[in-house]
Order: structure tokens, then sequence, then C-alpha cells
């Protein structure tokens, strides 16, 4: 699909090409665009009869921590399955060509490390790391046992996955980065989010008041999207390549 069906301003453009601040927060969409389920898809076939508190609550993962731990490995196993898309594929050349660039997630997929991004901010964790319950600490390596879920080989105690459940905070430093990045940049690009999910739906609004330009790709309409200064209806992995052509028509691809 050529840029041209999109039509983006030319004022659009140059504030792309000039911006020296860039700050993009991405959501489920450009994932599922790799094929991987969101949050709700994936309690699907075995896990359909699940609530989001039966998987993932800190009080669930006490009350079963098995059934916690195989659902996670279940959705990492999925993971094996998917490559980064072309969405992510552009994002990672817009880090490059832009000094200022930072990129917060609300992914736990880690796609955009594969795709090649470098400052990756997660909101939400990853689902790839494991930490100790207990102890909050990243834990890299274990005995294994044959016990589900595994156990920490500092204190004993359960591990689990090193994601954000239901009821627990975001982790303050990632936070604290997003928000920074969110007011000091000049662009804010919004991709394949609800932009209902507090308190990450509030970065845009945010890099808003601090007078940024404000870009939703999205192929719904969302809450942000009557303040955005700019909407784009439609895939990320056909916007942001697209996107990135035009603002760089006359240079080559890194």
């Amino acid at each position: 699909m050529g840029s041209d069906v999109f039509n983006f301003p030319a004022q659009l453009l140059n504030v792309l090409r000039s911006a020296s601040r860039v700050t993009v927060l991405t959501g489920a969409g450009i994932s599922a665009e790799s094929g991987v389920p969101t949050f709700r898809d994936a309690q699907t076939g075995l896990w359909a009869k699940y609530k989001p508190e039966d998987l993932a609550t800190p009080e669930a993962f006490q009350r079963n921590p098995r059934l916690v731990w195989d659902w996670y490995a279940w959705r990492r196993e999925q993971l094996g399955g998917v490559a980064p898309n072309a969405g992510h594929l552009a994002l990672a050349e817009m880090e490059q060509r832009l000094p200022g660039f930072t990129l917060v997630t609300q992914n736990v997929d880690g796609l955009h490390q594969r795709a090649g991004n470098r400052r990756v901010v997660e909101l939400h964790g990853n689902i790839t790391r494991t930490k100790c319950f207990d102890e909050r600490c990243l834990v890299e390596s274990w005995e294994e046992t044959g016990e589900v879920p595994p156990h920490c080989p500092s204190c004993g105690g359960n591990l689990r996955p090193d994601v954000v459940w239901f009821g627990e905070a975001l982790p303050p430093e990632a936070f604290a980065q997003a928000l920074s990045a969110s007011r000091a940049c000049e662009l804010f690009l919004s991709i394949g989010t609800s932009s209902l999910v507090y308190p990450a739906a509030a970065l845009p609004h945010e890099a808003l008041e601090h007078r940024a330009v404000v870009v939703e790709i999205n192929p719904n309409t969302t809450p942000l999207s009557l303040q955005a200064s700019y909407c784009f209806r439609g895939p990320s992995g056909q916007i942001l390549p697209a996107l990135l052509k035009e603002a760089w028509s006359d240079s080559p691809s890194l």
C-alpha cells in the first residue's frame, strides 16, 4: 500500500524529520499483527473457562501457582512461532534515524527488541523474564527439579513471570522514564493501543499538554482520537513503513 493512500501532511513529515525527541507508545495491536493473541484472545481452548482474575493476579498465583505458571508457559511457547512485523521493523529504523527516540510499550512479548529497538521502556514487564514472587528480584537460572513453578535459588520461594498483574503497580522507574519522555518530546506516536488502560493512557495527554504533536495509528477510534493532532486508520505494519518512506524518500534505508 503506497504512502499516498494515507495522505501524510507535509507538516507532520517535517516534524518527524526534524524532531530531536520522539516518543512512541505501543499496545497490543502492533503485536496482534504478528499473530500474538491479545490478553483476552489468549484465553482460548483449554484456558477459555478461566477469568483474568484466575490467571493474572497475585492472589491467583498464591491460590494456584501451577495453573498460572502453566498458562504463561503456554503463552511463551506461542511467542516462539511469531516474528516482528513491518511495523516493529519500521520503529527500529526510526530509532536509528532519530537521536532522541524512546519507545514505551505495554506489550510483554519482547518483539520490539527482537526487531532491533534498543531504547525500550517496558511498562508491563516481559514474559520471557522470571522473578521471585517473594523477593521481586529477577532470576536468570534455577535448578530444574520438575516442580511447577520452579523455586528461587536464593530464598526457595516460587518463581513467577516478570509481568505486571492486575492489582499491581507499574514499575516506578519504567513509568517515570515514560512520563519524562512524553513530557519532553516534540512528536508522540500512539500505536495499536486502546487508550483505555491507565496510567499508560495518560501519556499522550501529557505530551499534548507539553505542546507535542500527537499521532494516533490504530484501526479503530479510541478515546484519544478527538484530541490527537493526526489520526491514521489501519494496521501499523502498513502505515509506519509508508510514513518512513515518505519522510525519508531521498535517503536509503538504514
